[in-house]
């Protein structure tokens, strides 16, 4: 195949990747996980094979999906394979960090964004004073907590990787772009087809 890298597996190696029982495109949102779920309702006997393509989208829908999948391999024994195709932009990254390292593959050309979760929000301040300082510390919970999930799910994607934690912090405020090839070579993702 024309422009093909030499560091691309076949598809021969993995056969199963050609047909994935689940296909998830567009973003990460309530209307994905509806569709991820009406296959998880009725899962194959045997691995299951999820493709995505995604800009982003809802970090918490992400991670619920991922505790479904990481339930289904508790449950029944079974692998889920994770097969990233063109995009695996933020919500899709932290999807993807529910997946085992030997269970990773993107295809080639395939990129993956890691960054810093985001916050939009207006406080506005009125009433009596202590209310005031209660509705700040909500706030400000509110951040402390969003940056202990995104840790987690920061050092759930490396585990198995040649990836510290630091180089994560460091990167991840300015939107890490990596792509297939690199992924690999990095220990995220087992090959790239």
């Amino acid at each position: 195949m024309a422009g093909r890298s030499p560091s691309v597996a076949s598809l021969s190696q993995y056969p199963k990747l050609a047909y994935p029982h689940i296909r998830l495109n567009g973003p990460v949102d309530l209307a994905m996980y509806n569709s991820f779920r009406s296959v998880m309702n009725n899962p194959p006997a045997d691995e299951i094979v999820i493709a995505l393509t995604t800009l982003g989208g809802d970090p918490e829908v992400a991670r619920v999906m991922g505790e479904d999948i990481r339930l289904f391999g508790e449950q029944t024994g079974n692998n889920a394979l994770f097969l990233g195709k063109v995009a695996v932009y933020s919500a899709g990254a932290t999807f993807m960090s529910y997946f085992r390292r030997e269970n990773r593959f993107l295809t080639h050309g395939t990129r993956i964004l890691i960054h810093e979760r985001q916050l939009h929000k207006t406080v506005e301040l009125g009433g009596p004073l202590r209310a005031c300082a209660d509705q700040l510390r909500a706030t400000l919970n509110e951040i402390e907590e969003s940056i202990r999930i995104e840790e987690e799910g920061f050092a759930n994607l490396i585990v198995q990787s040649n990836i510290p934690i630091e180089d994560v912090r460091q990167k991840a405020p300015h939107n890490w772009y990596l792509d297939a090839e690199e992924a690999m070579r990095l220990g995220l993702v087992l090959d790239v087809i």
